[in-house]
């Protein structure tokens, strides 16, 4: 067999490539191009910041919470060791908690946990401290100089179309947004995957739109119109503001389960054993817990396989493969249900279900029946043989009488 050889040109010379040389360049050629080929989402896989009890608080301090006009906040709210002033039960939809709560003790001390999170996490890329114009995609950013991020125009957080994404940004002094300012959220990113954690105050100007959970070491001040969709959380001093909305609602997303089922078999001739196949998809944007699959006929139903990290949880896109086997004697329609709790805040539960029939035909006997009158057939056969024998025993004299 011949082999076609590879040459390059070296100082106008025509040269062999040794065969060792030519495998190393296809093989690192091949892995360049597999590399390129995972799409960059599957590469971002930044876990959230786990907030603990701190989860549900639109605001909390660990002072105290001033407001000055209308306000209006949907999550709970909570002090450490001050009062709240200016918020009253109609401005807030969630619970206020006082400086007597142990929730609030709880939730300060979820916050320290959260902050060292979030600071500990692997820098992704060091940026200028003023984010205007800014395109980022998921990671984990810093800045230069002392630290401090600010924000005088538009930010764009792009999560590439997974709702997953998770963006945090550390301040390493303070956080400034200035008036007007704009945190804007484009292909699925969601304001419950964004974090900044701030070692510092952070100051958010008049009618800016901020996105995402600010964990400050010490206070946070608000200015007049802004909306912050998320969390103001300030461990060590207060929190203020004028004329604020303050959203941590549940996170804007599609929490869905998806059954499909099948069998071996659409119908049998006669009774017998049949496996169904169950397919259980998560087709929404919130990954599932607590994975139940039942069948009103058939017991138990079997996981086996789909969960490809080994989590046992029931990732956006994932399908899971379950199985079971019953013996039929009869057509028979049975329905599966699936069901699954959402991960975050609330947790609710979703639920698909799914039918199928298995037809079973009757055995029948082709002909009819012969007539009660009729001679048994056993009784033809009989005398079927005796007239043969009959035959014989004539047939054997006549031939003897014709000898002799």
């Amino acid at each position: 067999m011949r082999h076609t050889q590879f040459n390059v040109v070296d100082g106008g010379r025509i040269v062999k490539t040794p065969k060792r040389v030519r495998s190393i360049s296809l093989l690192l050629t091949l892995s360049l191009v597999a590399m390129l080929a995972v799409p960059a989402v599957g590469m971002a896989a930044e876990p959230t910041v786990p907030l603990g009890a701190a989860q549900d608080f639109a605001v909390l301090a660990g002072t105290s919470i001033t407001n000055t006009g209308d306000s209006v906040i949907t999550g709970d709210i909570g002090v450490g060791s001050g009062t709240v002033t200016g918020l009253t039960a109609g401005m807030v939809s969630g619970t206020i908690y006082d400086n007597t709560s142990l929730l609030v003790d709880e939730a300060l001390s979820d916050w320290t946990t959260a902050y060292n999170n979030a600071v500990g996490r692997t820098v992704t890329d060091t940026l200028l401290p003023d984010l205007t114009g800014q395109h980022l995609y998921p990671g984990v950013y810093d800045s230069t100089s002392s630290g401090a991020f600010s924000l005088s125009g538009e930010l764009v957080l792009d999560a590439q179309g997974d709702p997953e994404a998770v963006f945090i940004l550390k301040s390493g002094s303070g956080l400034t947004i200035g008036d007007g300012a704009v945190v804007r959220l484009v292909n699925g990113a969601r304001f419950c995957r964004v974090f900044w954690p701030v070692a510092e105050s952070a100051t958010l100007g008049a009618n800016a739109t901020f996105v995402g959970h600010i964990l400050a070491v010490t206070a946070i001040t608000v200015g007049e119109g802004t909306s912050v969709q998320g969390q103001l959380l300030a461990h060590g001093a207060e929190v203020t503001l004028i004329n604020n909305a303050v959203a941590n609602d549940w996170c804007a997303s599609s929490q869905a389960i998806s059954i499909t089922k099948s069998a071996n078999f659409i119908a049998l001739s006669a009774a017998g054993p049949v496996t169904y196949t169950y397919l259980v998809t998560n087709p929404g944007t919130v990954v599932l817990s607590n994975i139940v699959v039942t069948d009103d006929k058939i017991a138990p139903v079997t996981y086996v396989s789909g969960d490809t990290n080994g989590d046992a949880l029931l990732q956006p896109g994932e399908t899971w493969v379950y199985t079971a086997t019953a013996n039929l004697t009869a057509t028979t329609t049975n329905t599966a249900t699936a069901t699954g709790t959402t991960t975050g805040t609330p947790v609710e539960t979703v639920t698909a279900a799914a039918s199928y029939t298995v037809s079973i035909a009757p055995r029948t006997i082709t002909g009819g029946q012969l007539p009660k009158t009729a001679t048994p057939w056993y009784n033809v056969l009989v005398a079927s043989i005796a007239v043969m024998l009959l035959g014989a025993v004539g047939l054997s004299r006549t031939t003897r009488r014709v000898s002799d």
